[in-house]
């Protein structure tokens, strides 16, 4: 009866420097060891037909994220890959589209909210089934807890016939006073952001209102790649597409809306402020996550510290948030102006803006622990059956010291194994490969030198995991080794037009 249509897009500023844009909140374990994602794909599976899926989409270069996350929960998924992010309204369209029955009810609902209480979430989607199968968009809000300036609003209006109440208006995130003026109006929800309605409908209404989005979108499926079980729209028709919020597209200008109140708790996460506020403080309203210590006249803290200790001395509103690579010290009450910062970050070149020292890959992940000129040491964790690719570098050379496990490595024409405490020479322009032929994990460190050690300098030959490889094969050499291709038989620098990583 109803398909979940999960929303798995955003950019990862608003929680920095936890999240980054190449590992956004939701997939980030914040509570009990699950992630937002994880446990909103738990959330949502209890309201699946017997033989029915999720959809998932989300941004292409996470597509390894979503797909463990899905495993992860045991979860019946379709992942709908994003080549570059247009916002809610284009998203949706590409799950309505993606439907195999325009009459099948879908519910879109965000990747990145918390709340506890899946039972009253199901029985509240439920709620709603009647006027969306009538062919309303039931729209559900939040009933406010205290006067926010970080969400927007909806008003109702008088009771709808199957069910809710009409829509008045929506209301974009008002300032301090306007939101202590809406909190007076009893008729007067936060906006969630989860809709449910038929496909056919959402498709009809962006027809009348945003024609220009819906034709990218049809435009972008009907040319979609759907190999290897993966729907990934064709890029220069979603590049083409207008990127706007559903609100702005279509809600605020549809006439057919319904809004069903929530009452159990509720939160999008947005800042680190509503990430403390879901945590227990103590008597002074401190709140502190892992290694953190208060000393002395300390009030109204919140601590994050899960990798070193982290003392906060005679401090009073601050958020705290420590990582490996960045430290965020703020007052409570500019925790909305992270996105600030992190945008000035980028600007400035900053890595610490996009990505975090440790980088997920689908064999694993490395963590980037010391670089200097000319120079990178990682280490690097291979899953059981895991492998990198048939690769080689132009720039570098590396150096492999296995300290746990036992590593299937490929130099050259060579296939052999590598013990703990074992090593091995890389040089530059030499075909290579690591794999872990085992059930535990590989664990080695990985030392870079050369004139270039970005992530780009990769050619690939060979992949397990689908990503890019070259398209030429690379030149065997009189002494058994192999070295990079070199079209035409003129010399090129791989340098230029490297590859774009994944």
């Amino acid at each position: 009866m109803i398909q979940p249509v999960v929303l798995c897009g955003g950019s990862g500023t608003r929680l920095w420097p936890l999240s980054r844009k190449a590992f956004p909140k939701q997939f980030i374990e914040l509570f009990a060891g699950k992630s937002l994602l994880a446990l909103t794909l738990e959330r949502v599976a209890p309201l699946l037909d017997a033989d029915g899926d999720i959809v998932c989409v989300g941004a292409e270069e996470h597509r390894f994220m979503l797909g463990d996350a899905v495993a992860g929960t045991g979860a019946r998924a379709t992942l709908v890959l994003e080549p570059c992010a247009r916002n809610t309204a284009a998203a949706m369209l590409l799950a309505a589209l993606q439907a195999p029955d325009p009459d099948r009810l879908q519910l879109f609902c965000p990747s990145d909210q918390h709340i506890p209480d899946a039972a009253a979430f199901a029985a509240m989607v439920r709620s709603g089934v009647a006027a969306a199968q009538q062919g309303a968009i039931v729209v559900f809000g939040v009933v406010p807890t205290h006067p926010s300036t970080a969400y927007g609003y909806i008003e109702r209006a008088g009771p709808h016939a199957h069910g809710g109440h009409r829509v008045a208006r929506f209301v974009e995130k008002p300032d301090a006073q306007r939101a202590q003026e809406l909190m007076g109006n009893a008729d007067v929800l936060w906006n969630a952001g989860i809709f449910l309605c038929k496909p056919g409908v959402l498709l009809q209404g962006m027809e009348r209102h945003a024609p220009d989005i819906l034709a990218s979108c049809r435009q972008a499926m009907a040319g979609a790649d759907r190999r290897g079980g993966l729907v990934r729209p064709d890029a220069a028709a979603l590049r083409d597409c207008r990127a706007e919020s559903i609100d702005v597209a279509l809600m605020e200008r549809h006439g057919g809306l319904v809004v069903w109140p929530f009452q159990g708790a509720w939160s999008d996460v947005g800042s680190w402020n509503a990430v403390a506020d879901l945590r227990a403080p103590d008597e002074h309203g401190n709140r502190i996550e892992g290694q953190g210590v208060l000393a002395g006249a300390v009030n109204r803290n919140y601590i994050h510290a899960p990798y070193r200790r982290v003392v906060a001395l005679g401090t009073n509103n601050l958020i705290i948030i420590d990582t490996p690579d960045a430290l965020l010290v703020a007052d409570r009450s500019a925790a909305e102006q992270v996105k600030g910062v992190v945008d000035q970050l980028e600007r400035g070149g900053s890595p610490e803006a996009t990505s975090h020292r440790k980088v997920v890959r689908p064999w694993g992940y490395y963590d980037s622990v010391e670089r200097g000129e000319r120079f990178q040491v990682k280490r690097l964790f291979v899953n059981p059956l895991g492998a990198l690719s048939l690769q080689m570098h132009r720039h570098r050379s590396e150096h492999w010291t296995v300290v746990r496990g036992t590593a299937e490595v490929t130099l050259g024409t060579r296939t052999f194994l590598l013990a703990e405490n074992q090593s091995v020479d890389i040089p530059a322009g030499t075909l290579h490969r690591l794999c872990n032929p085992g059930m535990t994990p590989i664990e080695l460190i990985e030392v870079q030198s050369g004139d270039y050690l970005g992530e780009d300098d990769i050619v690939r030959f060979e992949d397990a995991y689908g990503r890019s490889v070259a398209a030429l094969a690379p030149v065997s050499e009189p002494d058994g080794t192999f070295h990079a291709p070199v079209p035409n038989g003129h010399a090129k620098d791989l340098g230029a037009g490297r590859p774009r990583p994944e």
